[in-house]
């Protein structure tokens, strides 16, 4: 895999430890801005809200600029919103600060992907997604445990001041890896714009599209509210908070390297293998969740599985959407997103209910469940094999 790959990883580390890092902090910043945790958890979805709507709109916008200054200004303006998040005492101005993150973000993980699959040959667009990907699964690994840790030796503020900090490394990178030309489809034409957006009239591209949504929010519906889990059902101390998010972060990088050797030429067996194993676990969890060793080796296996399928069926993403050089990267951007807002609203509304703290993990089996329901029947649709190679 090329030298710039791993840089533009480096940059997705970053951001993703911002997405992710929310998990081990909401309890303070809920204590701290005087409202509730599940009003606190809401900053997941406005985040995501924000990608959602900014992959689209800022792909289309960045299309024509070349792609080291508008990924070296993405990642600039993502650090800025951080260092203003850091001392507001305002919890609308940090939801607005995190959608303004969210919306850099997006632009900046959208020309990526395609920058990504632009670095290597059309049949190894499995392999350099994982190599991205893998920025934000070290993110759950180091990242987010590392700034769970700083949270609650120094606050919450110490871990946004952190990620600003980490941004400046990252743009280094950029500017010292990244070509400072124009990728190949931008030397020698591309689709117009409507012909892009065209393809989201694509039955099959909106099918792995959903099931990419629906696997992700089932991810980050437990995954925001995993802290309550772990000090309350298990009864562990907050720092096991952290163990629990590397252990999820350790799986992840299991199951999305796994899956980036698989996702280009056999995507059905992860799926067909991967999701009814991802199913399974969720209310295992939930039922086991007051067993210690049981709660973290399955929270470690969960990890895994959720990215093996979620990796995958996002390769899908791309693989479809080859009629959109410039915008495939948004449109995986908008799938994964739309998951990551609606699964923690989702997972929210189940605190109220008679499965308490638990709720969330119930949720993200019902979720899985659906995505199964949807993809086993349609299996050699969503992994039927599909030409690479772009309309001029």
């Amino acid at each position: 895999m090329p030298l710039p790959l791993y840089l533009l990883a480096l940059a997705v580390f970053a951001m993703g430890t911002s997405e992710f890092m929310l998990a081990g902090l909401l309890p303070d910043i809920a204590s701290d801005l005087d409202v509730t945790v599940g009003t606190a958890g809401t900053l997941t979805s406005g985040f995501a809200i924000g990608m959602i709507v900014g992959a689209p709109l800022v792909a289309a916008l960045a299309r024509t600029w070349p792609r080291r200054p508008a990924l070296l200004g993405f990642v600039l303006v993502f650090a800025a919103a951080h260092a203003a998040g850091a001392v507001t005492t305002s919890f609308p101005l940090l939801f607005a600060t995190r959608v303004v993150a969210a919306l850099t973000n997006a632009g900046f993980l959208a020309v990526a992907l395609t920058a990504a699959a632009g670095l290597v040959s059309p049949d190894r667009k499995g392999r350099a997604l994982a190599v991205l990907l893998s920025g934000t699964t070290v993110a759950t690994i180091a990242g987010v445990p590392g700034g769970s840790v700083l949270g609650a030796a120094l606050g919450w503020r110490a871990t946004f001041w952190a990620v600003a900090v980490l941004c400046l490394p990252a743009a280094l990178g950029i500017l010292k890896g990244v070509p400072a030309g124009r990728g190949e489809d931008e030397a020698t034409g591309r689709p117009a714009l409507r012909t892009e957006l065209a393809q989201l009239t694509r039955p099959r591209l909106l099918l792995v599209m959903l099931l990419g949504a629906l696997v992700n929010a089932a991810t980050f519906g437990s995954l925001t509210f995993l802290a309550p889990v772990v000090t309350d059902s298990a009864g562990l101390g907050e720092l096991w908070i952290s163990v629990a998010l590397v252990l999820f972060g350790a799986g992840s990088f299991v199951g999305v390297t796994a899956a980036g050797r698989l996702s280009d030429r056999s995507p059905g067996p992860v799926i067909a293998v991967g999701g009814p194993l991802l199913l399974i676990g969720w209310p295992a969890l939930a039922v086991l969740a007051d067993e210690p060793a049981a709660l973290l080796t399955l929270v470690f296996v969960q990890g895994a599985l959720s990215f093996a399928l979620g990796s995958t069926l996002i390769t899908r993403v791309l693989y479809e959407a080859a009629g959109a050089p410039t915008m495939a990267g948004s449109y995986a951007t908008a799938a994964l997103n739309v998951g990551a807002a609606v699964g923690p609203l989702v997972a929210a509304a189940t605190l109220g209910t008679e499965a308490g703290i638990l709720g969330p993990l119930w949720a993200s089996g019902l979720l899985v469940t659906v995505a199964l329901l949807i993809a086993l029947p349609l299996l050699s649709v969503v992994t039927a094999r599909r030409s690479t190679e772009v309309p001029r």
